[in-house]
């Protein structure tokens, strides 16, 4: 062989051997792969974890990694398969399709349509899965739900919406509301204690859904002024931080600043609280959360009394009640960011308080 030939030889089984390695990297590309690697032989303690969309912060920084990591320490031999619907009900369709075939015992799911998902969840307990479903209330034979008070939270939001609007506050007063995706069972309770809070004290002027997403929340915000007047505009109801953003961007080109709320205690919400440009968010633990659906998930798993940990109710749409956890959930304005999302260490100080935050850092007496 002469070195010409030997040359095209090592590279062709070179482009061979990468090929192969990239196949097998590829095939975990459509769930993200596992956080922990399981095949049939060791199905029997595989875990599935589905959650809904990845442009809200909180799925992939805590989420995933907080809800993998108490699975590890309760069932060190357990495994955890991923997949993230990147907001497409589909895709998270064919993502149950996927861990009913890998031959998880076990499937934690955090619904992008919990109406929608309700055949695939049936197609999953068929197979003799037990499901957790987490966050949002999906329909379907679920054996437990992990949240928080989802009303109340909306009734915090309204609150902190009104006590930031002191005396402008009255049955007159203009109040914009960019509701959550229609889609997400959350979205409706939250609108609901908002409404509980807010009817009859405010006039709600303008509401629309904003879809969970920044973009849209800030034309629809831009459609409110354009409606009611930029001058006119008592307050800004957002059902969440991400959303938040959106709005404040929107006020900000109209050159008005509103009280305006959020949800998720996401960095630039707590940033724009701090600014000013924002007046209050809504922190959930996700600690709490995610250890709860780990402990029910090995419990279900394991075929132990899961109660215990799910120690309340909570009402599917058709009636059905579920063994559920409700979490609590704190209201948080720059009073005390310190107190609560510093102090449980969601974010550093340092984190928050970069170079364009420090002096209101300082004032606040975050440091």
């Amino acid at each position: 062989m002469n070195a010409m030939t030997r040359r095209i030889v090592i590279g062709t089984a070179a482009v061979s051997l990468a090929l192969g390695l990239a196949a097998c990297g590829k095939a975990g590309d459509d769930d993200k792969g596992s956080d922990k690697s399981s095949s049939k032989s060791s199905s029997a303690k595989s875990i599935g974890l589905l959650l809904p969309e990845n442009a809200t912060t909180r799925y992939e920084k805590f989420d995933r990694p907080l809800i993998t990591k108490k699975i590890g320490e309760l069932c060190p031999d357990c495994s955890v398969e991923y997949a993230n619907a990147a907001a497409d009900p589909a895709k998270q369709a064919q993502q149950v399709s996927t861990m009913i075939a890998k031959g998880v015992k076990v499937l934690i799911v955090d619904a992008q349509d919990s109406k929608g998902i309700k055949s695939s969840i049936q197609s999953a307990k068929d197979k003799g899965i037990k499901i957790v479903a987490y966050d949002r209330l999906a329909e379907g034979p679920i054996d437990a739900y992990v949240s928080y008070d989802n009303e109340k939270i909306g009734e915090l939001q309204g609150q902190a919406l009104l006590d930031a609007m002191g005396a402008k506050a009255t049955p007159s007063a203009n109040v914009v509301m960019i509701d959550g995706d229609p889609g997400d069972p959350n979205a409706a309770m939250f609108k609901e204690g908002a409404h509980k809070i807010l009817d009859g004290k405010v006039k709600i002027a303008y509401e629309q859904s904003g879809l969970w997403k920044g973009d849209i929340a800030n034309q629809k915000m831009t459609a409110a002024i354009q409606l009611i007047g930029k001058d006119k505009i008592a307050g800004v109801y957002s059902a969440n931080d991400g959303m938040a953003g959106g709005v404040a961007t929107a006020l900000k080109g109209a050159g008005i600043n509103p009280p305006l709320t959020g949800q998720d205690a996401e960095l630039d919400g707590l940033q724009r609280i701090l600014a000013g440009t924002q007046t209050a968010t809504i922190y959930k633990a996700y600690q709490p959360e995610a250890d709860a659906a780990a402990e029910i998930a090995v419990d279900l798993l394991q075929g132990k009394d899961f109660k215990s940990v799910a120690d309340t109710t909570a009402k599917q749409l058709t009636g059905t009640e579920v063994p559920a956890k409700l979490l609590p959930a704190t209201s948080v304005t720059v009073a005390n960011i310190k107190d609560t999302v510093v102090k449980d260490g969601l974010y550093t100080a340092a984190q928050i308080c970069t170079a364009d935050y420090a002096a209101k850092c300082t004032a606040a007496g975050i440091s």
